[in-house]
């Protein structure tokens, strides 16, 4: 639907300059792997103190069971399918990006002087000479690896203090992973012991140099946290009960307990929307390095709920009221929410977003009614895969996943083969979110009438998307992946270094 552009910024209570926005992008968490959210072993304080103090989101969703994708909509308000960023993802030597005249939270923000940054995990390509890098969609800065830290080798590299090497092989066929600094790459291999150090330092100076400043701004953080291998530094290393996945966690919300403490301090915490949620769901294929995704069926990879049904929590301090909300969201919503909060303008093409600033502000209902579903590898063939309205979803494909494999649940591995269901499996979210008792269609009038809303909603959609070229498409070459270490094998033509 095409939303109204938004005319005002929105000022409560003594709320007397534009907002600040801080989001936080977890990598490969589950529904359930939060202490929040119900995980009885995870170390996550902070997140947990947001929860408590925030609004909690018990049925919000990304729009990819993989990262690029997820990662496309999440910054755009717009599902994957418009942008091209289809179908898996993007890699290291990908020709295609994100594309630049899509328009990113952050270019949202600049026309009205904010200050824009992204730390962490970008994987929306790099492309020649680093053209779809952060600095080219809108950040002023970036310090980060450009993709999936386990796009390279890992098997010689240190994931744990004091030389404990990395869990499995990665990827053995590309460059070694570089961390760069806005266009430029500074460290190649990534140090992983000090990684999220250098990033909880690059954010809290951005925090504190805009609020000295008294410059707006938009922090974005993409974490490599929960993404295999994971990894931690001595301040994580063995001080969770959840064993190198708990650390990796655990080292993540020690991160976020430094932002907020930063925000605190500069006195802007109750000018600032913090908000957390995930890209996807678990790699249940790595077991108890892979996540959780609780009640949920299946993980990453597949459109079950747990491939796309993720924590998520929204924190402003003496705006966002304490509690717990149930109404539907995505983060589609995102962009349009915080140009709604900013008093910006929204792009000028079709959004899949709503405002949720009446879900936040109000504890009120979401403009959302409906959540699509594609698969990791969507196309104008098969359409959706499933469709959510209200609390009823509907499957008209089903598909395991490699991600989701391990698991006693026979539907979740690659395995568990493409299977079309006319009518479709539905399902009640509200009494069955384990999508374990499929409704019967055809001896329930209501619910045959609910199938009849679901087809008209599916119709009306899929008659809306203009599917964009194919960005992962355009293939890849090993020419393009970043490189400047004199180790790296094959070494492509050298980047610039710091």
């Amino acid at each position: 639907i095409q939303r109204n552009v938004a005319q005002s910024a929105f000022t409560y209570g003594s709320l007397a300059s534009p907002p600040n926005f801080v989001l936080l992008f977890a990598d490969d968490l589950g529904f359930g792997d939060l202490g929040s959210f119900g995980h009885p072993t995870s170390a996550t304080p902070n997140l947990d103190r947001l929860a408590a103090a925030g609004l909690r989101f018990t049925d919000f969703y990304c729009t990819s069971a993989v990262c690029s994708p997820s990662r496309a909509s999440l910054l755009t308000g717009r599902y994957q399918t418009r942008s091209g960023i289809y179908p898996g993802v993007l890699y290291p030597g990908s020709r295609g990006g994100l594309p630049l005249n899509e328009t990113t939270i952050a270019e949202v923000l600049k026309p009205l002087g904010y200050a824009t940054a992204a730390i962490g995990k970008w994987h929306l390509g790099f492309g020649a000479n680093g053209t779809f890098l952060p600095t080219n969609q809108g950040f002023d800065h970036y310090l980060g690896i450009p993709y999936s830290h386990d796009m390279g080798p890992c098997k010689n590299l240190t994931c744990f203090p004091p030389d404990v090497k990395c869990y499995g092989w990665c990827d053995v066929g590309t460059v070694f992973v570089p961390l760069m600094h806005d266009d430029a790459i500074e460290q190649q291999p990534v140090d992983f012991l000090n990684l999220e150090r250098s990033y909880s330092d690059f954010a809290v100076n951005f925090i504190t140099t805009s609020a000295n400043k008294k410059q707006p701004f938009f922090l974005y953080y993409p974490a490599h946290h929960t993404h295999y291998p994971q990894f931690a530094g001595p301040d994580a290393a063995g001080k969770s009960l959840r064993g190198p996945f708990g650390d990796s966690l655990l080292e993540l919300d020690n991160t976020i307990g430094n932002l907020l403490e930063t925000l605190e301090k500069t006195g802007v915490i109750n000018n600032t929307l913090v908000f957390f949620t995930a890209d996807n769901g678990p790699e249940l294929m790595r077991m108890s390095r892979g996540g959780n995704s609780g009640l949920l069926k299946c993980g990453k990879g597949t459109t079950y709920e747990g491939g796309m049904r993720e924590p998520a929590v929204a924190f402003w301090q003496g705006t966002i009221k304490p509690g717990v909300t149930h109404e539907l969201a995505s983060t589609l919503d995102i962009l349009p929410t915080i140009t709604k909060l900013a008093g910006a303008k929204l792009p000028p093409v079709m959004l899949d977003g709503v405002d949720l600033t009446e879900v936040l502000i109000n504890n009120g209902k979401s403009e959302r009614e409906s959540m699509m579903f594609y698969p990791t590898d969507p196309s104008e063939q098969y359409g959706l895969f499933a469709l959510r309205l209200g609390k009823y979803k509907a499957h008209f494909y089903t598909r395991g996943a490699a991600h989701s494999a391990t698991t006693p649940d026979h539907d979740c591995p690659g395995s568990a083969r493409l299977k079309a269901f006319d009518p479709p499996l539905i399902f009640d979210l509200e009494a069955d979110p384990s999508e374990n008792y499929p409704l019967n269609v055809t001896e329930s009038p209501e619910v045959q009438a609910v199938l009849e809303q679901i087809k008209k909603a599916k119709q009306q959609f899929e008659s809306s998307m203009v599917f964009g070229a194919s960005q992962i498409g355009k293939g890849s070459d090993p020419n393009l992946e970043p490189c400047c270490s004199p180790q790296c094998s094959p070494k492509p033509s050298c980047c610039r270094c710091s």
